[in-house]
């Protein structure tokens, strides 16, 4: 059985209902998810084609409705370019995460494969306002001049 609509979830019932356990287990603080998108019903523009701005809007929707702790904000990027801009948003579709975090946690494109693993990771330590990290790492973190800007770029295969 699909959605309304006839959409079918991206997230299979047995992974929806994995997600609202551990959610409830591990969330603490809320957080909201900004979502860096464009209408899906607008004509496209050329040049601000987005070929995963619809699995995007609707992963990040089936997520927010798993937990009460999680807020999503939808933004449209063309409608929206100077707060995007403030947010360091250039490209989209891109979430920007916003919980007990001292930086800033952004994903750009679809968390697909691997990354969403980490995707529900950064969710509940977003939300704890702490990480897994070791001491160590905690210790020479901490000794960095600046902030740091970290990317992580991924090629689906």
């Amino acid at each position: 059985m699909g959605k309304e609509g006839g959409i079918m979830p991206l997230l299979s019932a047995r992974d929806q209902d994995y997600l609202r356990k551990r959610f409830a287990e591990e969330l603490v603080d809320p957080v909201t998810i900004t979502l860096y998108t464009q209408r899906l019903a607008q004509l496209q523009l050329p040049g601000y084609e987005c070929a995963t701005c619809r699995e995007a809007n609707e992963l990040y929707s089936e997520l927010a409705q798993l937990s009460e702790k999680l807020k999503l904000e939808v933004v449209d990027f063309l409608q929206a370019q100077a707060e995007a801009r403030t947010a360091g948003v250039t490209d989209i579709p891109t979430a920007v995460f916003s919980g007990k975090n001292a930086g800033t946690v952004r994903y750009v494109g679809l968390p697909a494969g691997y990354e969403f693993a980490v995707l529900i990771e950064d969710l509940a330590d977003l939300s704890r306002g702490t990480t897994r990290l070791t001491p160590l790492s905690r210790e020479t973190l901490a000794k960095l001049p600046a902030p740091a800007h970290i990317k992580v770029f991924v090629t689906p295969t």
